[in-house]
This record gives C-alpha cells, sequence and structure tokens, in this order.
C-alpha cells in the first residue's frame, strides 16, 4: 500500500511539472518581430502591425509566456493617401515595420520605421498604457536598434547587410549634430558562411558582463531562417560574428533574463497563414557567447508557466455593449488602414458596433473601415450576428477572413434583393459563390480556421437562427503573401459599389 501511494505521489508530482511547463510557441498568433524588455518583475514586449491603427502593439507579461495588450504607440500612423486607403493607394504590407523597445531614465520608449511616411518614428511615455508622445525625423533607418550607452551616449544601428551606426542627439530628434554615420559591420551575412538570399537584418543590440551583442536575421539561399551573432569589446568594434541558431526557421529576436538569472531568447517563426509566431529558446553562456537552444535546437517545453489562452488577452470577443468611460473598442481590436471615424459608431444603437457606408467601393479590399482581429492557433472560429435591414442596394456586409488571398461570407444586395454569398480569392481572384436568398434581417455568420500542421483552411457557414449553421461556398486555402505580410485576421466589413447611406448594424462578434 506505501509503494503504491509513493507511486502515485511521483507519477503525479511528474504530471504537474509537465503541465506547469510552457509550450512553444509561446503565442500561437501572428506577433512578430518582437523587441522585449524587462522592468522589474515585469517583461515589456513591441510587435508589428504594419498597415493596421492603431499601430505598434504594446504588451506586457509577469511570466514571459502569458502576454496582455497594454497600449499602441499611435492611433494614425501618418495621414496620407496609402495610409487612408484613398485615390486607389494602400499600404499593404508596408505601414510601420520592426519596432525597438527601451526603458531609460523612467521613461518608456519605442521606435519604428516606415515607408509609408519616409520617416523614423519615436514614442515616449512615463506609463505603459500611454499616452505617448511622438517624434519624427528622416530618413526612415531599416530594422534599427536603439540602445543608450554607459558613456550617455545614445547610438541607432540599422541595416541590411552592411549595418551602419549614428549617434542621436539626447532628445532622440534625429541624428546627433556634427557627427558622421559609420560603417558598423560590412556584411554581417558572412557569418553565416553561405550564399545569402536575405541578407543580416533586423538588428537588435544587447550589453553582459561588459560586452556587446548585436543579434540579426539572415536566409541562407536554399536554407532557412537563421539567427546571427555578433559581439564587440567596444560597440564601434571589431565584431566578431557566428551561427547562434539554425532550426525550424525560428530567428529574429534578441536576449532576455529573468530576476532569478535565467536567460532566454525570443524569436518568431514563419507558419504559414497564421503569420509569424513568438518561439522562445533557453540560453547558457559559454566562453562569452549566449548558446541557443537545447543542442542546437528549439524545444517544444520550456522550464516556464504554463501557457494560458490568448483569449481575452491577445484575441476577444466583444458583445459591443459599451459601460460609461469605456473605450468605444477594446485593444484586441485594429483597423485596416486609417479608419473614417465618421463612419462607424457603437453609441448610435446601444449593443451594436454600425458601420455605415460613405464612399463607393469596387473590392474589398479597397474598402474602409474593416474592423479586424488576429486568428489564433492551431484552431479557431470567429462568429458574428448582423442585422441587414438598413443595407442599401450594392452594399456588402458581413464577416471575413483578411489577406491578400481574402475569404468573405456575408449579405449583399442586388435589384432590391437580399442574398447570403461566399467570395473566395484563394486563387487570386475573386470567385463568388451561388447566392442563397434571405428574407429576414438578421443572420449569422461563421468561419473555421485551421493551421494545424500548415492546414491552412477556412470553411464558412451562415446560419438563420444561430444554432444551426449550414456550409457555403468552397473551403479557402488559405496563403501568407508578402504583399500583405500578414497572417490572416477576422474583419467585420461593410462596403457600397452603388450608393452610400447604408449601414450594418453587428450584436456580437465571438472567437473560439
Amino acid at each position: 500500500m506505501v509503494k503504491k501511494l509513493l507511486f502515485l505521489l511521483i507519477l503525479s508530482q511528474n504530471v504537474f511539472a509537465q503541465v506547469k511547463q510552457a509550450q512553444n510557441p509561446i503565442i500561437f498568433a501572428d506577433v512578430p518581430d518582437m523587441s522585449m524588455i524587462r522592468v522589474g518583475d515585469t517583461y515589456y514586449m513591441s510587435s508589428t502591425t504594419m498597415h493596421m491603427s492603431p499601430g505598434v502593439p504594446i504588451m506586457s507579461s509577469k511570466d514571459l509566456v502569458n502576454w496582455k495588450l497594454e497600449s499602441y504607440c499611435y492611433d494614425r500612423l501618418v495621414e496620407n493617401d496609402a495610409m487612408n486607403l484613398t485615390n486607389g493607394q494602400s499600404t499593404y504590407g508596408r505601414g510601420s515595420w520592426a519596432s525597438c523597445i527601451r526603458y531609460h531614465n523612467g521613461e518608456f520608449m519605442v521606435s519604428t520605421f516606415a515607408a509609408t511616411s519616409g520617416k523614423t518614428h519615436i514614442y515616449t511615455s512615463k506609463n505603459i498604457k500611454g499616452p505617448w508622445k511622438e517624434k519624427t525625423f528622416a530618413p526612415a533607418y531599416h530594422d534599427h536598434s536603439i540602445f543608450f550607452d554607459d558613456d550617455g551616449k545614445t547610438y541607432l544601428i540599422y541595416g541590411a547587410g552592411k549595418l551602419k551606426i549614428l549617434e542621436l542627439k539626447p532628445d532622440l530628434s534625429g541624428k546627433m549634430e556634427g557627427t558622421e554615420e559609420k560603417t558598423l559591420i560590412e556584411n554581417a551575412s558572412a557569418a553565416a558562411n553561405a550564399p545569402i538570399m536575405l541578407p543580416a537584418e533586423g538588428s537588435q543590440l544587447f550589453k553582459h558582463n561588459g560586452k556587446y551583442y548585436l543579434f540579426n536575421i539572415c536566409w541562407p539561399r536554399g536554407g532557412m531562417r537563421t539567427v546571427l551573432i555578433h559581439r564587440a569589446d567596444k560597440i564601434t568594434g571589431p565584431w566578431e560574428g557566428k551561427i547562434g541558431l539554425q532550426d525550424l526557421g525560428v530567428a529574429q529576436g534578441g536576449l532576455i533574463d529573468t530576476p532569478d538569472g535565467k536567460w532566454y531568447s525570443y524569436l518568431f517563426r514563419d507558419y504559414g497563414a497564421v503569420g509569424r509566431i513568438p518561439y522562445f529558446v533557453p540560453v547558457k553562456w559559454e566562453d562569452g557567447w549566449p548558446v541557443l537552444g537545447e543542442n542546437g535546437k528549439v524545444p517544444e517545453k520550456l522550464d516556464l508557466p504554463a501557457n494560458k489562452s490568448l483569449i481575452p488577452s491577445i484575441v476577444a470577443s466583444d458583445e459591443f455593449n459599451r459601460k460609461k468611460g469605456e473605450k468605444p473598442l477594446p485593444l484586441v481590436w485594429q483597423w485596416n488602414h486609417n479608419p473614417d471615424n465618421s463612419l462607424w459608431s457603437v453609441t448610435e444603437r446601444k449593443g451594436f458596433l454600425r458601420l455605415k457606408t460613405g464612399r463607393l467601393d469596387s473590392a474589398f479590399l479597397s474598402a474602409r473601415n474593416t474592423l479586424t482581429q488576429r486568428t489564433i492557433g492551431p484552431v479557431c472560429s470567429g462568429i458574428t450576428s448582423l442585422d441587414v435591414a438598413n443595407l442599401k442596394e450594392g452594399d456588402f456586409a458581413g464577416l471575413s477572413v483578411l489577406q491578400k488571398n481574402y475569404g468573405l461570407v456575408g449579405v449583399k444586395v442586388s435589384k432590391g434583393q437580399k442574398a447570403i454569398v461566399m467570395i473566395n480569392a484563394g486563387s487570386g481572384k475573386a470567385i463568388e459563390s451561388p447566392n442563397v436568398p434571405l428574407t429576414q434581417e438578421k443572420v449569422y455568420f461563421k468561419i473555421d480556421c485551421n493551421f494545424k500542421e500548415r492546414a491552412d483552411t477556412a470553411h464558412f457557414y451562415y446560419s438563420l437562427d444561430g444554432k444551426s449553421w449550414t456550409a457555403i461556398g468552397e473551403p479557402l486555402k488559405m496563403t501568407y503573401t508578402l504583399p500583405h505580410f500578414m497572417g490572416y485576421r477576422f474583419g467585420l466589413f461593410n462596403y457600397a459599389t452603388q450608393q452610400t447611406g447604408g449601414f450594418v448594424d453587428i450584436d456580437w462578434f465571438r472567437i473560439k
């Protein structure tokens, strides 16, 4: 009996040990280009959402595993035709790219750059929740890392292949006058010792035990995304480099330590249609180098607390009921490009999101005011309830999965009649399914996404009662395309093709 109890005790301890471990990927959703710091016992991370508004999401965590959205650095990156989806222009796949987060003299600093604005953008705040103050200057320094050195100077490192360094003014308003930009490493890709398809970029600079460590990503031709690490005794060099990790294509990121002295490297992996998803690998220090992974491999499990659901910290359902003083939209929501704020509301009809039309559009990707949030892996469903009583001739409203090769299910009005339609743009060409006549005002839509083992398929459904579901159209083969450079997102949309003034009332959106 004693032996049996002892066995059960050991078994339960082993099970508990397995349960409390973290699982890679840390976040099974599109959170690329992470930059990370620790302030006391709290970790902070910035990431990339490019053409979405608001942009440059800031997240926090107490355990490196479970993250929640805290704020965005800007509501609108810039006011121009590309960011506003006006005059036939867009900025898909551009907007703001890889950011850098720092904490200096009691203040948070986040920097990014944008081809859409042609500038480098720096945001500062004493509170991680904002508000954020912005400074901008030209040019847009590609994939830069800002570093506050011990000598009181502030440096910016940037570039691809050839990496350069310059000194910033103390107020971060631009390059220090009277100083020259210098080449830091002539060919950082050489450390990969292979023909290169994507030169070393994504610079992130760290200092440990008096040495400087520079992390980059490169992509050898015919190989996979690779972590490169250079080190130097002085920030100006000379630098020596080597491969830091080459496994599963997990790359681009940097170093983070825990309060109890453990080290990890935060990186991401291209994982098909769901996007670029964060991984962590343990780090040991050997001979003055950070050694990434377990025997050079990315582990499935980590000695960190267990992953909790991404709902509601990264994505969340929304009943669109707003109490007095609440923000109109929770942080999980981002607009596709800059919205026209005169054409949406969560107050005109209590408990509903109203999307109104104010111009004519010929296609979904050019339409304004599509409200989005991430899809998540390995599988997820987005479900919504619509009141379509006030759509006008030519209007199309519903639920989408947004990428260049998108999928839509919604209600279209043609010749005075409403019909449920599904549009599949998986081939690059929008193909409309046979219409299903609709005679009632309320309708429900659902999209099921499967990212297991990169299946990357989406199935579309409609319901007249919210209980029984009918499939419509062909399943969408979701494809991660570089023109959009982003994982698929659920989107609520409404656009006009013939006349303006119609609107749809969305009762709720639920993600499972």
